[in-house]
């Protein structure tokens, strides 16, 4: 039996509802269940796997479908309906909530960032909300439209403001560690970074190699596109131009159009500050080039040797841009699949926070006879499942093949660094200093 009910104008983050779901979908007599936001895109997936009445069909965008299909459904709805009744753990003593923007800075009213995490089709809305009210504003959401973008950053910089995003994973802000970030020391350089992950490798090699942050700003990814002009990008180049605390900028992206690029670029000549330049693959940039340039230091590359491999490479990443240099590092010798892109995401959480999505792709990968080394990132810190390393081992129990890591985090985040760098190594992982460094071992390691 197939059963939906809506509740009207009820809203949960997508990660809080997916494992709701899970938890109804192991009930017994439970065939299937989902709990989605009435979004078109959701209804959508909900009608590609059979699970959505006509009930369901009328939900709005900010209503919340519970679904099941079950041999008892309404026991199962009951359950659903009691799950999400469930008060979540106090993750922070004392810690307030409100439900509008308005009540917040009454609550705080010395606040100027608002961080923005809805839906993609209310996000612009509730960011022009803020950057009204004189608050800097990071757009963690995504889906919304390049359209919506530039006017959002056009607004942001007649008002003086900084907007970070849409889609911005990972920001820095005078030490505080926003959204997917890590716990990196306060130092005297600078990042803006079209990247989460870049963000994070950067930040932390630099915290790896004695130096620390001023700011690391995150401005979206598609912020050096064509469309969007680098407004983001030229905003946090003037702010951090500015900062009498930071000595040294780093500028982060994928390989920006041309004439972006040139823009990025005179930008930086006007400042007086050293600047390092790391636009993926162009005249060889790294991630770790990037960090190793900005510390004038070399990070230590010793990884011993795991011997040879008779196939290809195949990564297996969580972060979008580390998949990106890996498969630039890699050439013609390998792949590399980004598990972070919307074809494996719809519906289901990021696998920076539920890495058994990685885990699915890596048995098939096991059975694959033309694949002779695995390669992979192990992202850690807030916001990232609590044991990143453990879930991969999971996956790799009884692999017989070559695998190979990075691990992209600090000491004092909430996982280590040297715990989960450990935790692999003791389990036949070879784990090296950094994702490019990872990636030229995995190439050195497979021959045809």
């Amino acid at each position: 039996m197939l059963a939906n009910r809506v509740e009207r104008g009820r809203y949960l983050d997508s990660v809080a509802l997916m494992r709701i779901s899970r938890r109804v979908g192991a009930l017994a007599g439970v065939e299937a269940a989902a709990l989605m936001i009435g979004t078109p895109s959701n209804k959508a997936l909900l009608r590609e796997a059979g699970l959505l009445s006509s009930d369901g069909e009328r939900a709005e965008p900010n209503d919340l479908i519970i679904a099941v299909r079950a041999s008892d459904a309404g026991a199962a709805m009951d359950s659903a309906v009691s799950l999400l009744a469930e008060k979540p753990a106090q993750t922070s003593a004392g810690l307030r909530t409100t439900s509008s923007l308005r009540r917040g800075l009454e609550i705080e009213p010395q606040a100027n960032l608002a961080l923005i995490s809805v839906p993609g089709a209310f996000a612009a809305q509730e960011a022009r909300n803020a950057l009204e009210r004189g608050l800097n504003v990071m757009v963690f959401s995504d889906n919304v439209s390049v359209e919506e973008e530039v006017a959002l950053k056009r607004l942001a910089k007649d008002r003086r403001l900084l907007l970070m995003g849409p889609d911005c994973g990972t920001a820095l802000i005078s030490g505080a560690p926003l959204a997917f970030a890590n716990v990196v020391p306060r130092g005297e350089i600078g990042i803006a970074s079209a990247s989460g992950t870049g963000l994070q490798e950067v930040s932390c090699l630099i915290a790896r190699l004695g130096g620390g942050v001023s700011h690391g700003i995150g401005v979206g990814g598609r912020d050096l596109d064509e469309r969007v002009g680098a407004l983001g990008m030229l905003s946090a180049i003037d702010l951090l131009d500015a900062d009498p605390a930071t000595k040294t900028l780093v500028l982060i992206s994928k390989p920006p159009s041309p004439r972006v690029a040139e823009t990025v670029l005179a930008r930086v000549r006007q400042s007086k500050k050293r600047s390092v330049v790391c636009f993926l693959g162009a005249n060889g940039s790294t991630l770790t080039g990037a960090a190793e340039q900005a510390m004038q230091k070399k990070l230590p590359s010793e990884t011993p040797s795991p011997g040879r491999a008779k196939g290809r490479v195949l990564g297996l990443y969580c972060g979008g841009t580390l998949a990106a240099e890996a498969e630039i590092v890699l050439g013609d010798g390998g792949d590399c699949v980004d598990l972070g892109a919307d074809e494996f995401t719809r519906g289901r959480p990021h696998p920076m926070i539920e890495p058994e999505l990685r885990n699915e792709h890596i048995r098939q990968a096991l059975a694959d006879p033309s694949i002779g080394v695995l390669l992979f990132d192990v992202v850690l810190g807030f916001g990232a499942h609590a044991d990143p390393a453990g879930v991969l081992l999971d996956g790799l129990k009884g692999s017989k093949k070559i695998a190979i890591a990075s691990v992209i985090g600090t000491e004092q985040d909430p996982q280590g660094f040297s715990r989960q760098v450990a935790k692999l190594r003791a389990a036949g992982v070879h784990v090296a200093p950094s994702n490019a460094y990872a990636a030229r071992l995995a190439a050195s390691t497979v021959s045809s």
